[in-house]
């Protein structure tokens, strides 16, 4: 609001009981009112003439026994200074100037100021508030949707209607961890749909980092390669390691037994007998011609 000052200082009316002339018209002022300027008295009706400021709402002058109201060198009479849209006197009144038009507060408020959208009352000028996205509140009305807590300057996340603190919504929303049941904020991986932080997803055997590597799983458990060969994969009858089918391993299996495919050769001349016919003797295989020789 704006503080209105009224004319201060102006020349006072007297009487004069002795020859005494008006400096302008020079006519007596003897037993008439008159007012006193720096260079001389002068009758009511030659002061208003030369010395009356123009109102600037009415056009007309603002006569020695008006109240005169002045705002940014503008003059007006009492009761000219009124609210360009209502019409409400300003004279005792704080009000804002918008371009040319005086405004009482109400008017103002109304036309110019926003609502805020949790109490639908006016969100005055010079108060708090918080914008987004083309809405308003005050400060104290835009609250968490579930602690119910002025968010402030503080971070927040918006769903839908509602706006979260973080807390709220990573507690409200945001998956768990299968594994250590914390929140995740950020990366993870997906197992069975499911969702792991990066360092909660490692190896049920050796426990190494399972994220960006080749696993298995076994009972819904999730292995390394390494561990699921020890502990699980059939083992190879020529080299004994593990024939765990990953990195395009091939295997070939009779009766009870298996083996890699670079290791499937005749225990004699050492031939590969993958797709070929062979031999078995007691814990050998022999190719058919080694077979012939015994």
């Amino acid at each position: 609001s704006t503080d209105l000052l009224a004319g201060e200082g102006r020349p006072q009316t007297g009487t004069m009981t002795e020859c005494f002339d008006c400096d302008n018209c020079k006519e007596s002022l003897y037993g008439r009112k008159y007012i006193q300027m720096d260079n001389g008295p002068y009758c009511i009706p030659c002061y208003d003439a030369h010395f009356a400021n123009t109102c600037d709402e009415c056009k007309e002058l603002i006569g020695h026994d008006c109240r005169e109201l002045y705002y940014e060198d503008r003059h007006y009479h009492e009761h000219c200074f009124r609210c360009f849209r209502c019409d409400r006197s300003l004279a005792d009144e704080p009000f804002t100037c918008q371009g040319e038009e005086l405004l009482c507060n109400d008017c103002y408020c109304s036309e110019f100021s926003s609502k805020c959208i949790a109490c639908e009352k006016t969100v005055m000028p010079g108060s708090r508030k918080l914008e987004y996205n083309g809405q308003t509140w005050h400060e104290h009305c835009f609250i968490c949707s579930s602690c119910q807590q002025p968010i402030g300057s503080r971070s927040f996340i918006p769903d839908k209607k509602d706006y979260y603190c973080v807390p709220c919504y990573e507690s409200k929303f945001a998956p768990r961890c299968t594994r250590c049941k914390k929140t995740l904020t950020k990366g993870g991986v997906t197992y069975r749909d499911e969702p792991w932080h990066k360092e909660c997803f490692v190896c049920t055997g050796c426990k190494t980092p399972l994220a960006g590597q080749q696993f298995t799983s076994q009972d819904d458990n999730p292995y390394c390669i390494k561990c699921f060969g020890n502990l699980y994969a059939k083992k190879c009858s020529a080299c004994t390691k593990p024939i765990t089918g990953f990195g395009g391993g091939k295997y070939v299996s009779f009766e009870d037994r298996h083996w890699h495919h670079n290791c499937f050769n005749c225990a004699r001349c050492n031939t590969s007998l993958v797709g070929k016919g062979f031999i078995p003797d007691n814990d050998e295989i022999l190719c058919r011609d080694c077979s012939s020789d015994l």
